[in-house]
């Protein structure tokens, strides 16, 4: 298990541009009423969503098998994590059969992704303090 926990820096990126660039595109779609964004964004919120998983369990793998100094942060960074995923499953869920549905689905599936993609980078954020430390960019 400790081996499958250290896989988890090389899949976590996946999911982070995953859900973010489904975001951005997602807004572009709003932007310019263009269906051709909207289908990206679904494809990207879907993908995202399953590797956002993978990343998941494989993280928690990891810190229960690894010494981390600071367990405050990794508390954090785990729920909210767990949140990000489950917040990205949604989306990617409310996805089915959206083409269908009427506008008030359709917004709930654009909150559930922002939503998602806001966590996302709350979560990534506080994966690389855990990594890096918090004054890595300092000079």
């Amino acid at each position: 298990m400790a081996l499958i926990g250290r896989l988890h820096p090389l899949l976590l990126h996946f999911p982070i541009a995953l859900v973010i660039v489904a975001a951005f595109v997602e807004l572009v779609a709003i932007v310019t009423s263009n269906r051709t964004w909207h289908a990206v964004a679904v494809a990207n919120v879907r993908a995202g969503a399953l590797c956002a998983v993978a990343a998941a369990l494989t993280g928690w793998l990891l810190a229960s098998s690894s010494v981390v100094d600071d367990v405050r942060s990794l508390e954090w960074h785990r729920w909210i994590g767990t949140t990000a995923v489950m917040a990205t499953i949604g989306a990617a869920l409310a996805t089915a059969g959206i083409d269908g549905h009427s506008r008030t689905v359709r917004w709930l599936y654009r909150i559930a992704l922002l939503w998602a993609a806001a966590l996302v980078g709350v979560t990534a954020h506080l994966g690389a303090r855990l990594v890096w430390g918090a004054d890595f960019l300092r000079p």
